[in-house]
């Protein structure tokens, strides 16, 4: 067997190891999960994104947060959500404060009430479609709080008239 006549290099110490990991800036996203195997009836409300795989049948309330129906998910229920992602089955209504994602598998049976829409060659979409304006409904929550505090206001002025 031939060998080089240099001789190897053997390291007598391993090298320290100076690299650190840097941690990524961005939060991890919370996100919920209801399982392949799971079945769940009722008012499911939270505050973090929602992964369904499983079954649902009720009502869905995430604002400002997204719910994503995954390629397994059946859901039979009303869906008020920031964002919705439809890769299963969804049978209701659908209202969404941003946008609404049917991709190619995806099959929804109900209204929709949303600012965007997206539907992908193969989805199938069975129901009627509202795409609002989303400065209006900023001016109409900005009038709506206008109008509270009047009220509020108002209020405050007679129960001071009152206590006179």
């Amino acid at each position: 067997m031939l060998q080089s006549p240099e001789p190897k290099y053997t390291p007598s110490t391993t090298p320290a190891n100076n690299y650190t990991p840097v941690k990524p800036a961005t939060v991890p996203v919370e996100q919920a999960t209801i399982g392949r195997s799971l079945v769940v009836k009722g008012e499911i409300t939270g505050s973090e994104s929602l992964y369904i795989d499983g079954r649902v049948e009720g009502t869905l309330s995430f604002p400002g947060n997204r719910v994503t129906v995954g390629r397994n998910g059946m859901v039979a229920a009303n869906i008020t959500a920031n964002e919705v992602v439809i890769m299963g089955k969804v049978q209701g209504n659908v209202d969404c404060l941003d946008r609404v994602d049917i991709r190619n598998e995806g099959v929804l049976a109900g209204d929709v009430i949303t600012h965007r829409i997206s539907v992908e060659e193969g989805a199938i979409l069975k129901g009627g479609v509202e795409v609002r304006d989303p400065q209006k409904r900023d001016q109409k929550a900005q009038s709506q709080g206008q109008h509270n505090q009047n009220q509020q206001s108002q209020a405050k002025a007679a129960a001071a008239g009152a206590g006179a």
